[in-house]
């Protein structure tokens, strides 16, 4: 068990990534991160204390297959793969007991141990027993015996995909089947952002192994012009102009008011002092790629009770300057807190930021661009730069259509209700990747539930009083729907017995 010391340890962690993420280096090919628990660990560090120091928690390794796919000799080689178990609401094996399984996406398990909250919150109404498996590549379950080995290259990464990944998860649960005797327990795996996607995917994969899949903030159809490039940052511009017209219209002006200051004699100093940077700032696209990605975190994980969003633009608001920037800079302080400096603040390259890297330039081409009805400048997406970048980077070109023709996402409902089943897709339609997602209903049992006022992941987070209806309305239809996969399959298992 980790002690409350390790929970400081991932709370400095978490504090990293979103530091890169939001005010660390970026470029114009970051992909917006994906994670689940981005959102929560800052707003919520008693989490972490709680979720580390838990008896209910055991931790497992198993010896997991390098290559699932091939059958040359390299491909037999193992590695350690993490997996964490709940055993104290369980019904048991007699009862033929259901499992939740928790499918790790881009990080350690740690965090998602500390914030996903589904599982445990509701195993306890369906004697569930609940499972987390990390993914191949992140936390301790590296390939290799090293981190600096399993990212040396190519060669090394060329294991870390998404096909191996859910092919590590059904050994897993068919593993944990196995030794508990637990052949006819019903699987339902659970998974947010990308692991919203594995989870999806897994179930059309693996149909014998997982009942059925929860899949929260899963923007699957995000990929290769199924969604139009510059849905993301549409969508993040509609929740910043429904929360204030004024701040809307501020954060859209700033950019022609940054770029003119930064054209002048010593006006990269002027914009380094206004926006108290950590380092001088060596061009205006280092300070706007830093706000661009500050405003899509916070509408990406708009949540209540903070709203974000609304954070930062109560500071924008309320600034008592007159200048554009000025305001600006209230609204990063406001969403930032009172640091001695800004934008540009030192950071360590996180194993999230290194992994979701090699993710987005391998198979997890998502094209998100910047289109002309935004409060941002332009900047649409270029495929062709992408792969070059990936090129220069990796050494190898990205598969950009590899997603939609091994998994499918074209023409999704009129083939998905020919064979797919037992999937639900939710979303808030407040999270900029909900424009990549299922958003209606594709047959009976492939459903969409969505919420107007939700962000990303927000179902799976652990229940708070002070949830709002909305939010409380949403998990009781999933529930209601899983009860029902649940009573059919129980009703199905009767008549085979008999």
């Amino acid at each position: 068990m980790k002690s409350p010391k390790f929970a400081v340890q991932w709370l400095q962690f978490i504090v990293m990534v979103l530091s890169i993420s939001v005010s660390g280096s970026a470029s114009r090919f970051d992909i917006p991160m994906l994670s689940p628990t981005r959102g929560t660990i800052l707003e919520q560090p008693d989490l972490l204390s709680s979720a580390a120091v838990s008896k209910d928690l055991k931790t497992f390794y198993y010896p997991q297959t390098l290559d699932h796919f091939n059958y040359r000799p390299e491909s037999y080689t193992t590695f350690q793969q993490r997996y964490v178990i709940n055993f104290k609401y369980w019904g048991g094996a007699n009862a033929s007991a259901p499992i939740f399984a928790y499918l790790g996406a881009e990080g350690s398990l740690d965090g998602d141990l500390a914030v996903i909250g589904f599982l445990n919150d509701n195993a306890i109404r369906f004697d569930a027993l609940v499972v987390y498996i990390e993914h191949r590549y992140y936390g301790k379950s590296i390939p290799f015996g090293s981190r600096e080995e399993a990212f040396k290259n190519a060669s090394t990464l060329g294991y870390f995909n998404s096909a191996q990944a859910i092919a590590d998860y059904a050994e897993i649960i068919m593993h944990i089947k196995k030794k508990l005797d637990a052949f006819y327990s019903p699987v339902i795996v659970i998974g947010g952002s990308y692991g919203g996607m594995l989870a999806s995917w897994f179930r059309l994969k693996y149909p014998h192994v997982a009942l059925g899949a929860l899949a929260s903030s899963a923007p699957i159809l995000y990929f290769d012009k199924i969604t139009p490039r510059g849905a993301y940052f549409s969508v993040v511009t509609k929740d910043f102009r429904e929360a204030s017209e004024t701040c809307y219209q501020t954060i859209r002006k700033s950019w022609f008011e940054i770029d003119k200051i930064a054209s002048q004699p010593q006006g990269l100093s002027t914009l380094s002092t206004k926006f108290r940077t950590c380092y001088p700032l060596t061009n205006s696209s280092e300070l706007k790629d830093k706000l661009v990605l500050m405003y899509a975190s916070a509408a990406q994980y708009n949540q209540p009770p903070r709203y974000p969003v609304t954070v930062v633009c109560g500071g924008i608001d309320g600034s008592e300057n007159e200048d554009i920037l000025s305001k600006i800079f209230a609204g990063v302080v406001a969403y930032r807190g009172n640091l001695s400096c800004y934008i540009n603040r030192p950071t360590n390259i996180s194993e999230t930021t290194t992994g979701w890297a090699w993710q987005t330039c391998s198979e997890m081409v998502i094209p998100i661009g910047i289109g002309n009805r935004t409060m941002f400048q332009p900047y649409p997406f270029d495929l062709n730069s992408f792969i070059e970048y990936c090129e220069k980077r990796y050494g190898v070109p990205p598969r950009s259509h590899w997603v939609t023709s091994y998994y499918g996402g074209h023409d999704i409902k009129l083939i998905l209700q020919q064979f797919g089943s037992n999937i639900i897709f939710s979303n808030g339609l407040r999270d900029p990747y909900s424009r990549g997602g299922v958003l209606e209903n594709i047959s009976e049992s492939i459903l969409a539930v969505s919420t107007v006022n939700g962000s990303h992941c927000l179902d799976i987070l652990p229940e708070k009083e002070t949830d709002p209806e909305w939010l409380i309305r949403q998990r009781k239809i999933e529930l209601n729907v899983i009860k029902g996969w649940m009573e059919k399959y129980y009703a199905d298992l009767k008549a085979f017995k008999q």
